[in-house]
């Protein structure tokens, strides 16, 4: 349960944090698709390394253990990518 909540607040923190940016805004997203304003990717790619640095850290030390990482399915993920991308760009659109 403790588990649930905090993953909750950090998923709040970093909705508030991409609000506060102003990445949320209908221009800005749609700026990324144009490759005229890269502000949410690097955003994005910040978020990331923090995220790695941190959890690499945290397996250092010993507090977590990475599971076993199952074999890909190459034609479901480009399915599923290629549904995402459309979407976005029909909702963006």
């Amino acid at each position: 349960m403790i588990q649930t909540i905090i993953a909750l607040g950090l998923g709040v923190a970093f909705g508030f944090s991409l609000n506060k940016a102003g990445l949320t805004k209908y221009h800005k997203i749609v700026n990324v698709f144009r490759f005229t304003d890269l502000a949410v990717l690097k955003f994005m790619m910040t978020a990331l390394v923090v995220s790695m640095v941190g959890l690499y850290t945290l397996r250092g030390l010993g507090l977590v253990v990475f599971p076993a990482v199952p074999a890909t399915y190459i034609v479901g993920n480009l399915i599923g990518g290629l549904i995402f991308g459309v979407g976005m760009a029909l909702a963006g659109y």
